[in-house]
């Protein structure tokens, strides 16, 4: 009898060529603390390019949010693109799950890839992530995309009903999806103009949830795991205590955000100053990469690209092309 097709595994295998085809390369770092850190990464990294640091939000791994643009990105930058603990093949045994201890194993990682200065794009979680990675890492992070994260939320925006969702718990459940019924919930809060969720069948819903890929299940594995990643972002949080980076930030949001409202990304470009600049794209929600991927990927060239200064020689003092460290 042969096998049953999986919609789910036939796209894992197309985003992993893709990133074959890229130049990347699949790297496994054991922290030697009980932490796993997987990451792809450029088979051979070219002094002529720049470093970029993709990192993903909530959801089933990298090359499931990062595999669309792989291609668009690679012939630009040296890309490394890691699973965040508890996604993709990456786990740990200890017990922390605030966005610094990922953003600490994000480092561990890129240190051990000899990276030594680069720019991030953080996707929604990621974007908590990446924040707190430019906050602690002053002299590696060069440039800072935060993209529809709301990094600036305190914990009193859930009880005054900022959000569409004001029950953490419930939150947590609809972010990290195990039925079709959930998965449909999931997607009607981050796309701005409804998909027929309703007319998908649960079959292929089903199929992506719990399809296993390396003996890993998509969705079902480090199920309250993740979900204690989506508790500990409002716990105790003050604007107050946010500390403010200084790198040069774009921060990127959809018109018509229901996962964090695009009232919290006018918040963070006020409280950055003139450090930062805010893009809102229209007709979009809290997926605007998939949603509006060419908007995405010029707004990220022109920051990341195209305004780059020409690097100074410090004997000549004549422009050189921009080059990394690696």
């Amino acid at each position: 009898m042969s096998k049953r097709f999986s919609f789910t595994k036939t796209k894992n295998k197309c985003y992993r060529s893709a990133f074959n085809k890229s130049g990347l390369r699949s790297t496994v770092t054991d922290l030697k603390d009980g932490t796993v850190m997987h990451c792809w990464a450029p088979k051979e990294p070219k002094e002529s390019k720049p470093n970029l640091l993709l990192i993903h939000g909530l959801g089933a791994n990298a090359m499931w949010q990062w595999g669309d643009m792989v291609r668009h990105l690679a012939p630009l930058f040296n890309l490394y693109i890691p699973d965040l603990v508890f996604f993709g093949e990456s786990y740990t045994s200890r017990p922390e799950r605030a966005e610094w201890f990922q953003a600490q194993c994000v480092m561990r990682v890129i240190e051990a890839l000899s990276v030594r200065r680069l720019s991030l794009v953080g996707l929604s979680y990621g974007g908590f992530v990446g924040y707190s990675l430019a906050a602690q890492y002053r002299e590696v992070v060069e440039r800072v995309v935060i993209c529809c994260a709301g990094v600036c939320m305190e914990e009193k925006d859930l009880r005054e009903g900022l959000f569409a969702v004001s029950d953490l718990e419930e939150a947590a459940r609809i972010l990290v999806p195990q039925t079709p019924r959930r998965l449909k919930e999931l997607m009607g809060y981050t796309f701005f103009r409804p998909l027929p969720f309703g007319l998908l069948p649960s079959c292929l819903l089903n199929d992506f949830i719990h399809v296993k890929w390396n003996e890993q299940a998509m969705c079902t594995e480090y199920v309250e795991e993740k979900r204690d990643l989506v508790r500990s972002i409002p716990k105790n949080r003050k604007l107050s205590d946010l500390t403010k980076i200084h790198q040069p930030t774009l921060i990127i949001w959809g018109e018509h955000d229901k996962v964090f409202p695009l009232e919290l990304g006018h918040r963070l470009k006020r409280y950055l100053g003139e450090n930062a600049q805010l893009v809102v794209i229209k007709n979009a929600g809290h997926v605007f990469n998939i949603e509006k991927p060419k908007e995405f990927y010029k707004h990220l060239k022109t920051f990341l690209i195209d305004k780059q200064p020409p690097l100074i020689s410090p004997s000549s003092e004549t422009p050189q092309n921009h080059t990394n460290d690696t």
